[in-house]
């Protein structure tokens, strides 16, 4: 064999192997079990959206309800709000999942509330 053929073989073997390890690593990708709608009896509701979206619907001590919006994403089980609006901040809590229940302490308005969500949709 001459060297070019040498050299066609192993950039054909390398391509190849470029592709599976590419195709291993898309392979192994998990959802987060966040994605879906969240919601409890009480009228509060959170929406987490896989492009890393969320909508808000939280219960306010009045009765009132207040709409929340922004980017959410997660570091171990720290869950980080980026709540856009007239003012934008940043809200990190604490979150577990036991079943089909979501339970975070959620921390607006300077009221904080410990909510236990059920996943009402996917």
């Amino acid at each position: 064999m001459n060297m070019k053929n040498n050299k066609k073989i192993i950039s054909a073997v390398l391509m190849s192997m470029v592709l599976v390890i590419t195709m291993l690593f898309a392979s192994c990708y998990l959802p987060s079990p966040l994605y879906g709608t969240w919601a409890d009896n009480d009228g509060n509701k959170i929406q987490f959206v896989d492009d890393g979206t969320f909508s808000a619907a939280i219960k306010e001590t009045d009765n009132s309800i207040t709409h929340y919006e922004g980017n959410w994403s997660t570091v171990d089980n720290v869950l980080i709000f980026n709540i856009q609006g007239d003012t934008s901040y940043i809200r990190n809590t604490e979150w577990d999942i036991r079943g089909a229940m979501l339970y975070l302490t959620w921390t607006a308005n300077g009221n904080t509330k410990m909510l236990t969500l059920y996943h009402t949709a996917r």
